[in-house]
């Protein structure tokens, strides 16, 4: 009876699972396959799910009309730039909490984390007239120090979560032996973090990458990634939603592929103590 009910309640955990998985994936499966439609068949009522005329014209418009891989680039240059400052400034700040924390560390760690429940737009205009007169606006500089300031909160408590689950006695040993103290960040601390830094990295990629809001205020035509690239199919006349959803799918295709190739690392490295 006992195993009965154990294995009815695993069946229903793994319907449960598979329906929001689905549930969360049906929006993107929508939005490539209206990709393939032409703007008829992406407006019709009811819906067209499979029964329709496959098409390439819409990749083939948004090719013409805009240079993806300039956006592509921006992106990848911004995403890769923010995330490589932030982890340069968060293992070393994150080492300092978990190691050689002071009465006000959880105070600060409560304040860094608080700055991400501030309205991004009420900060905008200040950050906006900053920029104009350091000469920054609409370029990949600036928002990669934008980027990786909004995200630096949470890299710094990833990885202070991670640092907290090493022995402390380790890296003690490594100071008895004599390691200076880079020695002990990049040769004793670093390596028996990997898996926390590694989903740190990607999880900083993945938002780098996704966000919209700073992209588009802070940004014109030199330095507009791949979401302003999306932005650009919205236009006063109305949005053309097959050609929308083939550059939300080119966009949207880089991170996807990165995300399915890195699951198993991030999911490692989540559990390896970021989500106790």
């Amino acid at each position: 009876m006992a195993r009965s009910n154990s294995m009815q309640l695993k069946m229903l955990t793994t319907v449960a699972a598979w329906s929001i998985g689905l549930m969360i994936f049906f929006p993107i499966l929508w939005t490539i396959l209206t990709s393939f439609k032409t703007e008829a068949q992406a407006i019709a009522s009811p819906p067209i799910f499979l029964n329709f005329d496959w098409t390439l014209e819409n990749y083939q418009v948004v090719q013409e009309r805009s240079n993806y891989m300039r956006f592509l680039w921006n992106s990848v240059f911004i995403t890769g730039g923010s995330t490589l400052l932030g982890v340069l400034i968060g293992v070393p700040a994150a080492w300092s909490m978990a190691f050689v924390p002071s009465k006000r560390t959880k105070d600060i760690l409560l304040w860094m984390l608080s700055t991400k429940m501030l309205p991004a737009v009420g900060v905008l205009y200040p950050l906006y007239l900053i920029f104009i007169e350091l000469g920054v606006l609409d370029t990949r500089l600036g928002l990669i120090v934008v980027l990786m300031l909004i995200n630096l909160p949470i890299i710094v408590w990833m990885l202070y979560t991670y640092f907290k689950e090493i022995p402390g006695e380790i890296l003690e040993a490594a100071r008895m032996d004599g390691a200076t103290l880079k020695a002990e960040i990049f040769y004793v601390l670093m390596p028996m973090a990997i898996p926390g830094i590694a989903s740190t990295i990607l999880l900083n990629v993945i938002l780098a990458w996704n966000e919209a809001f700073w992209t588009l205020n802070l940004t014109a035509a030199k330095a507009a990634p791949l979401t302003a690239f999306i932005a650009s199919y919205s236009s006063p006349e109305g949005l053309f939603y097959a050609k929308l959803s083939a550059a939300s799918t080119m966009a949207i295709a880089p991170i996807l592929i990165l995300g399915w190739f890195s699951q198993k690392q991030l999911v490692r490295g989540l559990t390896f103590g970021a989500v106790k």
